[in-house]
């Protein structure tokens, strides 16, 4: 019989996190140094953190802030809407470094996976009858990969769109996290969603994308194994943190 994994939760400034390794606290500490850093260089350039279209960042912008602005500018949306998934692959990274086998990281539903075992992602998509019944699958082997979603129905995030669920599966989690916030912009009915798909997937560097609103969902691209919510392996799959809104 598997193990079920066990989370450990952290939340700091407004974020909350989920965090699979056998040393949280070494991604716990990442987590920390890295939202200094980006919060030390916004202080020295305002528009990086407002900015709701690509920005360039100066010669001596942290790893954090490049990463975000690579994103945001392959993606056309500004560079925050990259934060998350950029700190929750940060801070798996770290974890790895410091020699471990797994690592996996959530920040309010951008993910960010290193794993020796399959993992199973539970989607939410707000008040879509689809909402809790589907998963993606994702095999170890296909691991580094980040999951990220964003949604113009549920979440404190700024979204443009009414899309009920953007799930976006890419490498980089920042131009995954990006991808997402730019999918939720585009949709707005489900008439929108053949569009947005094409669009999402034409990005360099995105692997997939599924979107979902209201009864209707739509996928393009490489996604990991669409699959059941619901089934015995429930224990095993990164759910939504009821904590993250």
């Amino acid at each position: 019989m598997t193990t079920a994994r066990t989370y450990h939760r952290f939340a700091y400034k407004g974020a909350n996190f989920r965090i699979c390794c056998e040393n949280p606290q070494c991604a716990t500490k990442e987590i920390v140094r890295q939202r200094e850093v980006l919060e030390e260089y916004i202080e020295r350039h305002a528009e990086f953190g407002v900015s709701l279209t690509p920005v360039a960042v100066s010669g001596d912008a942290p790893e954090v802030a490049r990463r975000m602005a690579r994103a945001a500018a392959a993606v056309g949306v500004g560079p925050m809407a990259a934060v998350a998934g950029t700190m929750a692959q940060l801070a798996t990274e770290a974890v790895l470094r410091a020699g471990a086998a797994e690592a996996i990281v959530e920040n309010g539903g951008d993910l960010y996976a290193a794993c020796v075992r399959p993992l199973v992602v539970g989607l939410y998509a707000g008040g879509s009858p689809l909402s809790g019944r589907l998963a993606l699958s994702v095999r170890a082997e296909d691991t580094p990969r980040a999951i990220c979603s964003s949604s113009g129905t549920m979440g404190h995030s700024l979204s443009l769109g009414a899309c009920d669920l953007a799930t976006v599966v890419a490498r980089d989690a920042a131009l995954a996290d990006a991808a997402a916030t730019k999918a939720a912009n585009l949709v707005r009915s489900p008439e929108d969603i053949d569009v947005a798909l094409a669009a999402i997937a034409a990005i360099n560097g995105i692997d997939g994308v599924l979107l979902v609103q209201g009864d209707r969902i739509g996928l393009a691209g490489n996604l990991p194994e669409l699959v059941g919510a619901r089934d015995p392996d429930l224990d095993l799959k990164v759910t939504r943190d009821p904590d993250s809104e």
